[in-house]
């Protein structure tokens, strides 16, 4: 054999091996396990409703009270756990519940109080946060609330992606009805009030879809990591545009990357990577390196030197 062609079959076979690995990395997980498969699904899902409502609750300043009412829903949801045990519609029904109470309390506080409605859901986040604990260990083991807290996005059945498919749709369809004064309210709310009386509706519809998708993603990350999912993607989406309408999509792309890349590398590093706080990490990295990288004011285009006269 011709010492050319010994070389052109070397090449081919590294090449055969390289494509190998990066399909049993990349594509071989999902399309030989099920389970992989559903919760790459739910992870869709949860980036298709939840990074749009990311979107405008940075844009509108209440980044934090996302993470509260994630807090806030624990209760219900360890309420449905002592009723009827992992069971969906008692846990969702008793999360819901409690995330729309919480928020209407957090409300009346603010408004019948000297506290503001930032103070108050401070104080029932922690109230609920030691409370759904509690009532999980009264009956439940150590097990039972790690899979409360932190969720197992590798154990989604029918049920919970039929749960997690509605609740997008229920998101992008109010999100479509509602898009202008929620938009108005971000950028000039006292434009929304001289010209319309719905501002107060539309802040509680969109608390609402909070509460939703944060139940919602209760079921794939647990209470402690549901708002990881709606908002890194937005907050990384926002060092490369301005934009609402490309903040919304690129958001929505973020959450997908991350949930891709965190179901990969979960795989890849066996037990020693649980899924769901690989996805959050993934959604990290990202806005780490949106952060640095970013065209909208990331760090390195801040520091490094422009050209005379350029903005």
């Amino acid at each position: 054999m011709a010492p050319g062609s010994s070389l052109r079959y070397a090449r081919n076979d590294r090449a055969f091996e390289l494509n190998a690995m990066l399909y049993d990395l990349l594509i071989g997980p999902f399309a030989e396990f099920d389970f992989m498969r559903r919760a790459l699904v739910g992870v869709i899902a949860l980036s298709v409703s939840g990074a749009p409502v990311g979107v405008f609750l940075m844009l509108r300043r209440m980044s934090l009270t996302g993470d509260a009412m994630a807090h806030a829903i624990l209760p219900g949801a360890a309420l449905g756990y002592l009723v009827a045990g992992f069971s969906l519609p008692a846990m969702t029904l008793g999360g819901l519940v409690a995330g729309f109470t919480v928020a209407l309390a957090a409300g009346a506080v603010a408004r019948l109080t000297v506290l503001k409605e930032d103070a108050s859901l401070a104080a029932f986040y922690l109230i609920s946060l030691a409370l759904g604990v509690t009532l999980v260990s009264l009956r439940g083991s150590a097990v039972d609330l790690f899979h409360v807290l932190f969720g197992n996005v590798l154990a989604l059945d029918d049920d919970v992606l039929v749960l997690l498919s509605g609740v997008a749709s229920l998101t992008l369809g109010v999100l479509a009805l509602a898009y202008r004064p929620l938009v108005l309210e971000c950028v000039d709310p006292g434009f929304l009030r001289s010209v319309s009386r719905s501002g107060g509706f539309v802040h509680l519809t969109f608390l609402g879809l909070v509460v939703v998708n944060l139940v919602a993603g209760f079921h794939a990350l647990g209470t402690l990591l549901a708002v990881g999912l709606m908002m890194l993607p937005a907050a990384a989406a926002r060092f490369w545009t301005a934009d609402i309408t490309r903040l919304i999509l690129l958001a929505s792309g973020f959450g997908m990357a991350s949930g891709y890349i965190g179901l990969v590398a979960s795989y890849a590093a066996g037990s020693n990577l649980p899924a769901g706080p690989a996805i959050i990490l993934s959604a990290g990295a990202l806005y780490l390196g949106s952060l640095l990288l970013g065209s909208q004011g990331g760090l390195a285009r801040r520091l490094l030197p422009r050209a005379h006269l350029q903005r």
